[in-house]
């Protein structure tokens, strides 16, 4: 609320009218929906009853929802968007744990099984 200024609009983060114009789409929606489906067919008169319970619900869920969302925004802080990143290249590094410090050469012919035992 610190960031409001007399006689001058709010941005839509603070205002009222984002979250209502999001909860009334939806709650139009969900009346549309239940207004046809909860009908059965054109031979029956359709049902505004369920229809308007559900727009009442989706409404004030996704109100509540969107108010929550808002609550809990927070700006990240100013120091976070500053310096030149940590991880700046993908090649293997010994400190990473992807094997000893030095550089192993594939093994010699001579290394192999028969060599270690002597046949």
């Amino acid at each position: 609320m610190a960031d409001q200024h007399p006689g001058k609009p709010r941005d839509l983060r603070t205002s009222v009218k984002g979250p209502l114009m999001f909860s009334a789409f939806f709650a139009v929606i969900a009346f549309v929906a239940v207004l046809i489906f909860a009908s059965g067919g054109s031979a029956r008169a359709p049902r505004f009853d369920l229809a308007f319970t559900s727009a009442g619900i989706a409404f004030i869920v996704t109100l509540v929802i969107a108010a929550m969302l808002s609550m809990s925004y927070k700006d990240n802080a100013e120091h976070l968007g500053k310096g030149s990143g940590v991880n700046l290249s993908s090649a293997r590094k010994p400190t990473h744990g992807f094997g000893p410090a030095g550089h192993q050469d594939p093994p010699s012919p001579a290394d192999g099984p028969d060599a270690r035992s002597g046949h």
